[in-house]
């Protein structure tokens, strides 16, 4: 059953193709020139960069991005694992018409090569023949650096757990501090965060038609950099939503002792005395209903969370209960002189687009340069079918939620089965 939401927005399979439509499907996508050349194309619209081994299956993000920008008739190319010492290995398959779309992989680069205790680890599941160190840490960064040495000219789209998990200030654990939004320091032109097929097909296909990627500022589940707050927008800052509170010292279990927390602070006053310096509590006043489509939220700036556990909480409660697709609306958090624009979550896609998703001619198997290398990711994956997307549990310590969102979006029973 489609939502009202879905129901007003054109569906992902119903664009028409793009011209290079008529050089086919590829049996898989090209990862050199010499493919290229097989299947008669003379540089990509779209090269896609990725941490992980290429192979070709909906459970790995590029072989689905992939898949899906061929299907509406663009040229799509895969630059896997690149050596990152220079940006030669960048250049590889040429420059591309479009954008270099950019990816840590299916997991954070940080989680994948470190384990909790900040040691290296010795293998990568998703690396032919588990061989460690085939990625660089912080493998966004580091890939949209030399894409952009290798093509200064060429758009940078960047995506995945990695862009989308770090899209506002954020606590990195390896480093132990706040760093701030992934957009600021990879310099890409725009991010697309979450489960992003509907957001990446409606930027390709205005890309494609002429537009230029920094006037395009309207596409749901997408972030970027300006200057300014347009004309015609509210702020709303973020007090309206959540009221920032204490941090309690963590209690020791061996000290505790019965009777211990009755003379604990609850009341309002207390609160107030916990509140940062200069941190003023706003009275709402009932105002007249407004477009909740022109508000945007302001969270606590990055110069403000950095040293700030209090207001950076509050900026985190507050991403999560704008998550909400059906009334999410626009942030904004400062840094330094520039705004991190974020639009609302993307609109889930319905039972029939997951379908398509899906259903794509994948050849859900390693890329034949691998050879006969063992990919751990692959071997664990290979017999299973993804089914459905979202999880509405929102356990703390878990990802998905801010990823995928709360909302199951489901294949048909058909669809499974075939």
């Amino acid at each position: 059953m489609q939502t009202n939401a879905q129901s007003s927005l054109k569906a992902i399979n119903k664009y028409r193709p793009y011209w290079a439509k008529r050089f086919g499907k590829a049996p898989i996508l090209p990862m050199t020139r010499k493919e290229m050349d097989v299947l008669g194309w003379d540089s990509c619209d779209i090269i896609l960069v990725t941490g992980d081994a290429y192979i070709d299956h909906p459970s790995f993000g590029m072989a689905l991005v992939g898949r899906l920008l061929e299907d509406h008739g663009f040229r799509v190319g895969i630059i896997s694992q690149p050596d990152w010492s220079s940006a030669e290995p960048f250049k590889a398959l040429g420059k591309p018409n479009l954008y270099f779309g950019i990816t840590a992989g299916n997991m954070d680069s940080m989680v994948n090569r470190y384990t909790a205790d900040r040691k290296i680890r010795s293998d990568d599941a998703y690396t032919p023949g588990a061989i460690a160190g085939k990625r660089p840490d912080r493998a966004v960064l580091v890939y949209s650096q030399r894409c952009r040495e290798a093509f200064s000219d060429i758009p940078l789209v960047i995506g995945s757990i990695e862009a989308s998990l770090r899209r506002i200030a954020h606590y990195d654990y390896w480093s132990d501090k706040v760093r701030r939004s992934i957009l600021v320091d990879s310099k890409a032109d725009i991010l697309l965060y979450g489960n992003a097929e509907r957001a990446l097909i409606e930027l390709t296909h205005r890309i494609a038609n002429g537009e230029k990627v920094e006037d395009i500022q309207d596409i749901r589940g997408t972030a970027f950099l300006r200057k300014k707050i347009p004309e015609g927008w509210e702020e709303v800052a973020s007090t309206h939503l959540d009221r920032p509170g204490k941090i309690e010292k963590h209690v020791d279990p061996y000290e505790m002792k019965m009777g211990v927390g009755s003379d604990c602070e609850t009341n309002a006053k207390s609160d107030e005395k916990t509140l940062p310096p200069g941190t003023q509590i706003i009275e709402l006043v009932k105002k007249t209903k407004t477009d909740r489509n022109k508000q945007v939220v302001r969270l606590p700036s990055f110069e403000e969370v950095v040293d700030n556990p209090v207001l950076y909480a509050h900026a985190s409660r507050v991403l999560h209960l704008e998550a909400n697709p059906g009334n999410a609306r626009a942030l904004i958090q400062r840094h330094g002189d520039r705004e991190v624009w974020l639009n609302p979550p993307p609109i889930p896609l319905t039972t029939q687009e997951m379908d398509y998703v899906y259903g794509m001619p994948y050849a859900r198997k390693p890329h034949p340069h691998y050879g006969n290398a063992k990919i751990s990711a692959w071997e664990m994956i290979r017999f299973s079918v993804n089914i459905m997307r979202g999880c509405f549990g929102g356990c703390t310590f878990c990802s998905i939620t801010e990823h995928e969102g709360r909302i199951i979006q489901s294949r048909s029973e058909e669809s499974i089965l075939k």
